[in-house]
């Protein structure tokens, strides 16, 4: 990939991340990962300045405002700093401020995560606060900054106008109370303190942001006009002697290998503090130097912000759990004693699947390391080998669901174990959906809410169930009148008598969609014979191949697949086919059908083709045989063309399947 590819390629990632980062408050990725796009993405461009497009995310600060508060734009733009991520690029940021200033002076301090805001000030009164936005234009936030405890509400003998920036956060012990509350009350957890944070403070109800427990830091005076400093230190001490909390445990340094030290130190620290951070800032401190060494339109030259890697953790795995999801995927989970990482309590973590333990060689009784993928899910790094306890065995999956005891399996290909099973109660909820889709059963009225209704009422087990349903009892439930009861009822009803290609898709049987199920519908005639097909004759239908096949004889063998089907005969579901094609004219030719028919349907059309044995595609290629071409035909009739594919019109078509 050559540097203009990736660079657009790099734009367009960035783009979609800090969208999520800023404006949804939903990172997918660790802000470590995204510093790195950032970086590299800024190399390119540096060596490339032709590539420098207006909406690249180097030109930008942060995200643009989002929508419900009021735009607030910025007396004094909020920068953001360069980030770096190594010892070396510190010591060549010294070198070149070293080449304007001959003996700099630095303050460190921790970058705490969090929210970054403006906080204004007229004759010691707080008049207004915003967040960053896109550090030109950000969101009038004075309402929730109001409910901040440690913001100051009034200052004594600080006339004129005052800026303070800071950085609004929520502590551990704020989140842990949060999170109880929000668990108690069935809503979604935070996953860390920054998303915590920045959900508070964007609450359109001020009542809401109040009771959050919402803290912040203060780190430099935007603007201050009867105020005059000569250090940044200065301008720290004259905010921590009016009430403003301050970046704590700041300090300054001449010697570079001492600012180094203290990044390492506050590194060390980073487990033990009440709060996140996830890096440490490095200040000229001079307040004249920072005019003669300036700033870019994106980032001053006299500060870097050195960012940490995501933080790990050791403890002990005590078990492996499988849980299985609603697809029937079996997924081990790590059972972990708890651990504090990147800012909240970890007991568990996915292992993902077999291969991935057996990658990493995780056993039971291993000493692990944790950290969160994208700062939000926890997941194993690495076993501590040395740790191992002497009797831990390499970890098996099971061979059959460990919820309904089905045989498991795994498509060639595939790394996921799924179960067989047609009555599992783990897929319950998506196997009724399934069935009754437009494309299966067709059951008007039976979406995912009433689905969940009968579920949790314990009305229905599996889909066979809905067979059994009376009018008394969907007038149980709630939201359910006399009217919805009956038409439910009707329409549970006429699906008895749906085709059997729709009740073979309703099945689920993987790797057998819409249109092999009306395969096989047309060349068995019944369930009953497609449930006696060998692996042989299943391979001899078009499109069925080996693991198709394969698929279709380990649904039909499964116990629970055999009780659904007697349950469904009782109940008086149809399994004879009505789609038996009249002719076999059409077979081993594909179909294109394009632009408008006047005469039929697309569905229409589609079946004439198909019960004449031949196969309907939806894209054009060499092994296409015929296009039919209607009305405003566009890119597939070009397409045609240009391979030399026969293409007829509507009148043509009509004669091909009279014939």
């Amino acid at each position: 990939m050559d540097a203009k590819e990736r660079a657009a390629q790099l734009r367009e990632r960035l783009q979609y991340y800090a969208k999520l980062y800023y404006e949804k408050d939903a990172p997918e990725i660790s802000d470590y990962e995204y510093d790195l796009l950032m970086q590299e993405l800024r190399k390119i461009e540096a060596a490339h300045p032709e590539l420098i497009t207006p909406d690249s995310p180097t030109m930008r600060v942060g995200g643009a405002p989002v929508e419900g508060f009021a735009q607030y734009r910025h007396e004094v733009p909020l920068q953001s700093l360069n980030d770096v991520f190594s010892f070396e690029d510190v010591e060549a940021f010294d070198r070149r401020v070293r080449e304007v200033i001959a003996f700099p002076e630095y303050v460190v301090e921790l970058k705490i995560d969090g929210l970054s805001v403006a906080l204004a000030y007229q004759d010691g009164v707080f008049m207004s606060g915003a967040t960053r936005g896109d550090g030109q234009v950000g969101e009038d936030v004075t309402g929730n900054l109001r409910t901040v405890r440690n913001i100051p509400l009034k200052l004594e003998g600080v006339p004129g106008r005052l800026v303070v920036r800071g950085e609004v956060y929520l502590n551990h012990h704020a989140l842990e109370v949060l999170n109880e509350r929000r668990a108690a009350a069935g809503e979604p957890l935070f996953a860390n303190c920054r998303n915590a944070a920045a959900g508070s403070l964007r609450q359109l109800d001020s009542r809401v942001a109040a009771a959050r427990g919402l803290d912040i830091f203060c780190f430099n005076v935007q603007q201050a006009s009867d105020v005059a400093f000569s250090t940044h230190s200065e301008s720290l001490d004259f905010l921590k002697a009016h009430g403003f909390p301050v970046s704590p445990y700041y300090e300054t340094f001449t010697d570079i290998a001492d600012v180094c030290a203290e990044i390492r130190r506050l590194g060390e620290m980073r487990g033990e503090l009440p709060f996140d951070i996830d890096g440490a800032v490095v200040k000229v401190n001079s307040l004249a130097d920072r005019e003669l060494l300036g700033t870019t339109s994106k980032a001053p030259r006299w500060a870097v912000a050195y960012k940490y890697p995501p933080e790990e953790k050791a403890t002990v795995l005590r078990d492996i759990v499988i849980t299985v999801g609603r697809m029937g995927t079996l997924t081990p989970n790590a059972v972990l004693d708890p651990v504090r990482v990147a800012g909240s309590t970890v007991s568990r973590a996915s292992l993902h699947n077999e291969a991935y333990i057996a990658e990493k060689d995780i056993r039971i009784g291993d000493t692990v390391l944790i950290r969160k993928a994208g700062d939000i899910i926890p997941e194993v790094v690495s076993v501590i080998a040395d740790l191992r306890p002497e009797n831990a065995a390499p970890f098996r999956m099971p061979e059959t669901c460990p919820v309904c005891g089905a045989p498991v399996s795994r498509l060639e290909g595939e790394a996921a174990l799924r179960c067989t099973g047609a009555e599992c109660p783990a897929q319950l909820q998506r196997n009724i959906e399934h069935f009754a889709s437009r494309a299966a059963m067709d059951i008007e009225g039976l979406g995912e809410a009433v689905v969940e209704q009968l579920i949790e009422a314990g009305l229905v087990h599996t889909y066979a169930d809905l067979y059994d349903l009376t009018k008394e009892q969907l007038l149980s439930l709630d939201r359910f009148a006399e009217k919805s009861a009956e038409n439910l009822i009707r329409a549970i009803d006429e699906s008895r008598a749906r085709p059997l290609s729709r009740l073979i898709t309703a099945f689920g049987i993987r790797q057998v969609g819409e249109s092999a199920a009306r395969t096989l519908s047309r060349t068995f005639g019944s369930l009953d014979r497609l449930m006696t097909a060998t692996r042989d004759e299943l391979l001899a239908v078009e499109d069925i191949g080996g693991i198709t096949a394969d698929c279709i004889l380990d649904w039909f063998a499964g116990e629970q697949s055999q009780d659904i089907i007697a349950r469904l005969r009782r109940a008086g579901v149809n399994f004879q086919s009505d789609e038996a094609p009249t002719d076999l004219r059409f077979a081993g030719m594909t179909f294109v059908l394009t632009g408008t028919l006047t005469r039929f349907t697309r569905d229409a059309a589609k079946a004439e083709i198909e019960n004449r044995g031949g196969k309907v595609s939806g894209s054009v290629s060499k092994k296409t045989t015929i296009v039919v071409a209607g009305e405003a035909a566009g890119s597939k009739l070009d397409k045609a063309n240009a391979l030399g594919i026969r293409v007829i019109d509507e009148e043509e078509f009509l004669t091909l399947i009279a014939d």
